[in-house]
């Protein structure tokens, strides 16, 4: 009996659900002109909000680590997500910075970057 091989991990849907995960946490919602997500509304909770956005926001450091996009892709995205998680820990004040500094966005950005790259290889 055959054992099937373990297709190879698919870079353009890993991207697909790291763009959605970075929208529904930092831009899913607007108001008064302001683009906010989850990581905003979520944050309010002190610590525990700001924790559990933090580990959703790991996602595209996985993908990176993943599809082997780069150490220093990593630790920039970890470095986004630790500095958006300390401010949070800030009550109000690091509301704020959730709604400006977009850390999902910034990584999905630098994620995509680290793609390309790989694909003009």
């Amino acid at each position: 009996m055959g054992y099937a091989t373990p297709a190879a991990p698919d870079l353009d849907v890993d991207l697909a659900r790291a763009r959605k995960l970075a929208y529904l946490l930092d831009a899913q919602f607007s108001l008064a002109g302001v683009q906010f997500g989850l990581d905003a509304i979520v944050g309010l909770v002190p610590v525990v909000g700001d924790t559990l956005t933090a580990l959703a926001a790991l996602y595209p450091i996985w993908v990176a680590r993943r599809h082997n996009l780069g150490k220093t892709v990593q630790a920039r995205m970890a470095v986004n997500v630790l500095m958006d998680w300390a401010a949070g820990l800030v009550p109000a004040v690091g509301d704020i910075i959730d709604v400006a500094y977009k850390s999902n966005l910034k990584n999905l950005k630098l994620l995509e970057r680290a793609a390309e790259r790989r694909r003009v290889k």
